[in-house]
């Protein structure tokens, strides 16, 4: 028995014992340290985050300022919006919420999550990250009685622009969209979901307009569910705005293009204001600010007439025979045109070989610079480009503001082009010839300006020879960007030259002529195209539409000390007086009448017609002489 127990070999090795204790100790101490690192050295952090785990913040979207007219009529406020978002941390199963919410709202599923996918790194766990920006009256009802239902759903309310004229004022106010990648990007105080400024005056005082967030913080449930909630910051409206513009005039004027393409301005001659900038086509800013669907944006993108273009800054057109006032200035400025000299018009002049025409084809006999500009005489003009050659009609246009831009407060304004020799080199690769010195004098070969343009240098003309900033809000101050480097004499003859051609028995701009009114004005016909002799010899109901002429009106009127400059540019409106002229004349009658009157509905529906089928033919373009 002795031999098969030995008592000493049972017992267990004491290294072994050690060993185990020395473990135990050890895995009490970590606990101990972790313990001590939780709860006392990093306590306080965590703490916090438990509660902000039951505390929750939460941004307040603050409405954009105001809009008004000049006389206080409201053009954009802000109305109530709901916006759907998905909290992560609350919702456990993602892909079954944007399921449910393609269901309730009609929308594509593989869109909705791959704008989830887009934006969840840039969105908190516990903050809502919006799928769909504006929900329906419907689709709220249907989501709110369903949401209990849904764990991780929040509803945001949130202040959507709404334009009470819609196309009316569209290429003025512009319209707000939702914030892009780049502008998230480039604006740290920008956060998902946010509306900013995209044209207009929208996007040029969008820091002045857009306003202050507010927060607010709320207490949550173990289901994400709101308990309490309190106000730590109200938010702050942005600052409401009056612009220059008078809504009544503006739609008049926009009620004389209506089923046209152009463009009107109207300019205070002595404060640089513009009581009306009207653009047709439009497009309705409404469509932008509650989301625009692919199929929109497409009808916008392919419509021939560009309704997104702001004509009045963004369209350059040759300026025609309202331009010879730019030239009749020069020549004076210069000495080298006598008022009292007469050339002989026989309805065309020669250069070499080429025959330039004027408009009447039998000629106007012998005319000085007061019939030049009253009957608008090409020859006349043709040999006084001919003396002064492009450099000086080019410094004189450079000088009436022509060129450059003219510093209004709305984006992607156009310079338009004055020609030199150096930029024909540049351009074509070609140097000055002198039929374009003759084209020039008449406002067309190279020459291309804006209607803002236009009617600045006609305000100067009212005013005394001062070139004055356009502005679009009412209270900014008048600036003086240049003057006209003529005496009081030559701008006399030329606020002289535009009075008789509304008042002579022979001047092209009659029909403005308003009881009471001292109105001047120009007429122009800017070609499109050079013609071929088979399409000249057609009506001008004959005249394909694209082919027609563009027809510019510009004038100035006065009473009371009360002074105004107006441009209007029709295009393909075949004539100045016919073409523009109404609508200039309209303009006059309320300025100075307070009377409206609309255009006549015989000449919408001519006009509607003639647009739509325009756009339908596929007309060749015409061969050149």
């Amino acid at each position: 028995m002795s031999d098969l127990y030995n008592e000493s070999e049972q017992q267990a090795p004491r290294a072994g014992l050690l060993l185990l204790q020395a473990l135990i100790l050890g895995l009490f101490c970590l606990f101990a340290v972790r313990l001590w690192y939780l709860q006392i050295h990093r306590g306080e952090d965590f703490a916090l985050k438990a509660k902000e785990n039951q505390l929750r913040q939460e941004s307040v979207f603050s409405p954009r300022g105001l809009i008004r007219d000049r006389n206080g009529e409201l053009l954009a406020v802000n109305e109530p919006a709901y916006a759907l978002g998905i909290v992560r941390e609350d919702c456990p199963d993602v892909d079954r919420l944007v399921h449910q919410i393609a269901v309730w709202t009609g929308k594509d599923y593989f869109a909705l999550k791959a704008l989830y996918n887009k934006n969840r790194k840039r969105v908190k766990p516990f903050e809502p990250l919006i799928v769909v920006p504006d929900l329906t009256f419907e689709q709220l009802a249907l989501i709110e009685t369903n949401k209990l239902r849904w764990p991780g759903l929040e509803i945001q309310y949130r202040p959507r622009r709404l334009y009470r004229y819609g196309m009316l004022l569209a290429h003025v106010l512009g319209y707000v969209a939702e914030a892009d990648e780049e502008e998230l990007g480039a604006r740290p105080d920008l956060a998902l979901g946010d509306y900013v400024g995209r044209q207009g005056i929208e996007l040029m005082l969008e820091d002045r307009m857009r306003g202050i967030k507010g927060l607010t913080q709320y207490e949550v449930d173990v289901n994400g569910r709101r308990l309490k909630e309190r106000v730590l910051k109200h938010p702050q409206a942005g600052h409401e705005i009056s612009l220059s513009l008078d809504l009544e005039l503006q739609k008049l004027c926009m009620d004389w293009l209506a089923e046209e393409a152009g463009s009107v301005a109207v300019m205070d001659a002595d404060t640089g204001q513009l009581w009306a900038l009207a653009t047709a086509p439009s497009y309705d800013s409404n469509d932008f600010a509650s989301g625009l669907s692919s199929d929109q944006w497409a009808k916008l993108r392919d419509n021939p007439l560009h309704p997104m273009q702001n004509r009045v800054i963004q369209s350059v057109y040759p300026p025609g025979s309202i331009f010879k006032h730019v030239v009749a200035g020069a020549g004076l400025h210069y000495g080298m045109i006598d008022p009292n000299e007469t050339v002989f018009c026989s309805g065309s002049t020669k250069l070499g070989r080429r025959v330039f025409r004027c408009w009447r084809k039998g000629g106007h006999g012998k005319v000085d610079l007061r019939r030049a500009l009253v009957e608008s005489c090409d020859v006349y003009f043709y040999k006084q480009g001919k003396k002064l050659t492009v450099d000086r009609m080019s410094e004189f246009a450079f000088a009436a503001g022509f060129g450059e831009k003219t510093g209004i407060r709305l984006p992607h304004e156009k310079a338009g082009i004055i020609p030199t020799k150096e930029w024909k080199l540049k351009r074509f690769g070609e140097s000055w010839q002198g039929g374009d010195n003759l084209n020039m004098s008449i406002g067309q070969g190279y020459t291309l300006v804006t209607p803002l343009q236009v009617v600045r240098f006609f305000a100067s003309i009212a005013n005394g020879g001062k070139l004055l900033k356009p502005l679009l809000l009412k209270d900014e101050k008048t600036e003086v960007q240049g003057t006209l480097p003529l005496d009081a004499g030559a701008l006399a003859i030329l606020r002289r030259g535009l009075i008789e051609t509304v008042e002579d028995a022979h001047g092209t701009a009659r029909r403005l002529r308003t009881k009471g009114v001292v109105v001047g004005g120009k007429t122009g016909t800017a070609q499109v195209v050079r013609l071929t002799d088979e399409i000249k010899e057609l009506k001008d109901d004959e005249i394909p539409y694209r082919f027609r002429d563009h027809a510019w009106m510009a004038a100035i009127a006065e009473k009371d000390g009360r002074r105004f400059a107006i441009a209007c540019l029709v295009e393909h409106g075949l004539h100045g007086g016919s073409g523009a002229g109404p609508v200039v004349k309209a303009v006059i009658d309320y300025l100075f009448l307070n009377k409206i009157t609309h255009k006549p509905e015989e000449a919408k529906a001519k006009a509607r017609a003639v647009r739509a089928l325009s756009l339908k033919a596929k007309e060749k373009k015409p061969h050149a002489d």
